[in-house]
């Protein structure tokens, strides 16, 4: 077979960039290792897909280039998408900090961009997988296989006929787009195959990590905080680099039974590092100290525990006490050990002693430098006809939407060239 695109890899970015190219009049195909498209597009945001943030700036990026991805988002931004949202007639509400979702069933989004592979003649195989990878001429030629025990599966894509190949078949093209995504979430069938291609034809890599992914915590330490899984807060949660560069997150803190989750959490998970502390304000906005000084006057008796419970669900005050040791009365503590409680309600520092890794990570850090792309195309700079997008890419977004919203400007900019 011969195609002018082939595009490895049917999720968000993927789709949008061969969507793109053939609407240029190219010939595209686009191929999955898994069953169905946009897997990861169907399970997020609970199945409503957050599919982009209206707050979506390069601020929200991690890189080692932090202004590579101004280009792209500049030239595709959450409008764009959101008109695309608009006209397949795909109800959506904006939640907190300007997290777009759908109304109905993520598998909408999924549909909607099939329906755009189908009307624009892009070709979708899936079940099928890619190897063989070799440089010919000015192009590629790639195997694609049947992948054994899997066939593919129409569930939400019935815009698209998908099928896969019968036996192995080498298909030759002029450009090659890898959109195999990252490391995360390998039940869902990810794999490290960008960074395969990528060492196969020499470029660099930023080394991968988990990123958006829950802590764990030391056996003494799980231990400690045992009673408090299944508590949530409202928290701040900070972390200072060692160049003192300081991030924090205010959104919900989620206390499990491996250690410590919730959106704060894995906001700041993707700047800390092995070995760092972070620091949690459970009570952010609220003078703990003053407020307990004042139940010391209104009624001194009352236990430390029973006046914290006012601030805090009632097993994380008792846990904050118990952290704590002081007098059992109000009365009998002394302002040294109220701000002793303030603190460790508010400056509780923490070490984690990990992550969950890839197994939980919403998204994956690092990917292909960017310094061996075009900021514009997406194009590989020493290799003409190669493109890498989406999470392959050391381009990686906060939580709530801006993964997606990468997804769909990295994928429409190689669109645009391939």
């Amino acid at each position: 077979m011969e195609v002018d695109v082939l595009v490895i890899g049917a999720g968000a970015a993927g789709m949008m960039c061969a969507i793109e190219a053939a609407k240029r009049g190219r010939r595209v195909l686009i191929v999955d290792h898994a069953a169905a498209p946009g897997e990861k597009i169907r399970i997020s945001g609970g199945g409503r897909c957050n599919f982009t943030n209206v707050n979506a700036t390069p601020k929200n990026y991690l890189s080692q280039n932090p202004s590579f991805c101004i280009s792209a988002l500049r030239r595709y931004g959450w409008r764009n998408f959101v008109a695309m949202v608009d006209a397949a007639g795909i109800a959506w509400h904006e939640k907190t900090l300007g997290q777009l979702f759908c109304d109905g069933p993520a598998t909408q989004v999924v549909d909607m961009l099939t329906g755009h592979l189908r009307q624009t003649g892009a070709r979708l195989m899936l079940a099928t997988a890619a190897s063989d990878i070799r440089r010919a001429g000015n192009g590629f030629t790639v195997l694609l296989s049947p992948v054994a025990g899997k066939a593919a599966r129409r569930g939400s894509a019935q815009s698209v006929p998908p099928s896969g190949p019968a036996a192995p078949m080498q298909v030759s093209c002029a450009s090659l787009v890898i959109a195999t995504g990252g490391k995360s979430i390998p039940k869902m069938g990810a794999t490290g195959f960008a960074f395969e291609v990528a060492t196969q034809f020499g470029l660099d890599i930023v080394a991968p990590r988990p990123g958006l992914v829950p802590f764990t915590l030391a056996p003494e330490q799980l231990a400690a905080l045992a009673p408090l899984a299944g508590v949530a807060v409202d928290a701040v949660v900070s972390h200072t680099a060692p160049g003192g560069r300081k991030t924090s997150f205010a959104e919900a803190l989620l206390f499990t039974h491996r250690g410590l989750s919730g959106p704060a959490i894995l906001q700041i998970s993707s700047y800390w590092r092995e070995g760092d502390a972070i620091t949690l304000s459970l009570a952010p906005g609220v003078d703990v100290f003053a407020a307990l000084k004042t139940a010391r006057v209104a009624n001194g008796r009352q236990a430390p525990q029973t006046a914290l419970a006012a601030i805090l669900p009632k097993r994380l005050a008792q846990a904050i006490v118990e952290m704590t040791p002081g007098p059992e009365r109000l009365a009998d503590c002394n302002d040294k050990h109220l701000r002793a409680l303030d603190a460790a309600v508010n400056a509780w520092v923490i070490r984690p002693n990990g992550t969950e890794g890839y197994r939980t990570a919403e998204v994956m850090l690092g990917g292909v430098d960017t310094d061996e792309l075009d900021q514009k195309t997406m194009a590989v700079k020493s290799l003409p006809g190669l493109y890498v997008i989406g999470e392959a890419v050391d381009v990686t977004g906060w939580l709530g939407g801006y993964n997606f919203q990468w997804a769909w400007a990295s994928g429409w900019c190689a669109g645009q060239a391939a």
